[in-house]
């Protein structure tokens, strides 16, 4: 249900689907996949009516892909009942909305081994109206004008302790697979907003007549539209395979939604490209408005996860299977009378790529 809610939001304003996004993709995610029954009856019923926006804050000055590099403290009281919150995140999307936050922090951690104090990162839902949260202007921005995005500070917040999220120390994890579970929505939105650009190409190439005839005649016409549909099927089947597997409660989804996110937000702003040319100079005046979606789609091969890093994220993951595969044959090189259908199946398969 929410991917063909974010798809329809998708088709219109991507700032609006931002907004959206930002609030139940991520923004409460936290609470759904890590809240204890407390933090869930306390607040979901007021995220949930909208009563209550949510924000995720994770990016700060120094820190963007790498996450682990955040200097946001978090500092347990000494007896143990709250925690004093210092620090500032930056282009927070529903910044200066949102009345909940799920912020991660670095706290002062007792390694069990060695009794050595370390930092590790630890999640956190913060309320505004716990005092000292502030929020910047709002972004002046290359697109998605429609969302607010502004930095947030903490300054001496006060947390209760029961508002940890996760365990803690184990902040990382609750933020990446957050993140994990929001890129589908991503697809979902670039499967839209596709749709909505076909449909304004389509429309200018029936209408417009070039050398005696209607330009969707042309071949080169005919085939830029093919291509964008394409696209479009290709990522909308995605989103929705990505999201059939999630509602199915399959855990082992983030390879398919790291490729979804990648593939849509490339294939998004080349269908964007495609339709300006489609149209040619009415793309690119302002009142079709195919201009401001080429702005909105930029934004999308970068937050939530480069697709840079997404990639690298893809690849070592492959490598990581592929690792335990090889493994399982070097332990099976051991014993090779006792693991002989490990060896064959290996052997087989070399054999089959071998041939093509």
């Amino acid at each position: 249900q929410y991917a063909r809610l974010v798809q329809i939001v998708g088709q219109h304003d991507l700032g609006v689907g931002i907004t959206l996004g930002a609030h139940q993709s991520i923004g409460f995610k936290g609470l759904l996949l890590y809240g204890t029954p407390e933090q869930r009856k306390k607040y979901l019923p007021r995220l949930a009516t909208g009563e209550w926006v949510a924000a995720f804050c994770l990016t700060e000055p120094s820190s963007g892909s790498d996450a682990a590099s955040i200097r946001t403290r978090a500092i347990p009281s000494p007896c143990g009942t709250f925690y004093t919150l210092e620090g500032t995140k930056i282009w927070i999307s529903n910044g200066g909305l949102a009345e909940l936050f799920t912020v991660f922090a670095k706290t002062p951690m007792r390694d069990e081994a060695t009794g050595e104090s370390r930092d590790k990162i630890t999640a956190f839902i913060v309320e505004r109206g716990f005092g000292g949260v502030t929020h910047g202007p709002p972004e002046k921005k290359l697109g998605i004008r429609a969302s607010n995005t502004t930095s947030v500070h903490f300054d001496g917040v006060r947390v209760p302790a029961e508002n940890v999220l996760g365990p803690p120390g184990g902040g990382f994890k609750v933020a990446m697979n957050i993140l994990n579970n929001g890129r589908f929505g991503m697809a979902a939105a670039m499967a839209g907003t596709m749709r909505g650009l076909i449909s304004a190409a389509v429309s200018h190439a029936t209408d417009r007549t070039q050398f005696g005839a209607k330009i969707h005649q042309y071949g080169a016409i005919q085939e830029k539209l093919a291509r964008m549909a394409l696209l479009q099927y290709v990522t909308e089947s995605m989103a929705y395979m990505i999201s059939a597997n999630m509602d199915r409660g399959d855990p082992d989804f983030q390879i398919e939604a790291a490729i979804s996110k990648i593939f849509g937000s490339e294939a998004a702003w080349e269908v964007a490209d495609e339709c300006i040319q489609v149209m040619g100079g009415m793309g690119f005046m302002r009142e079709p408005g195919v201009e401001r979606v080429l702005r909105d789609l930029r934004i999308f091969r970068i937050f939530e996860g480069t697709n840079d890093i997404l990639r690298l994220f893809v690849a070592l993951q492959g490598f990581q299977t592929l690792g335990v595969q090889l493994r399982g044959v070097q332990a099976a090189l051991k014993n090779p009378l006792g693991n002989v259908g490990v060896l064959t199946g290996e052997v087989t398969r070399r054999l089959r790529r071998y041939r093509g």
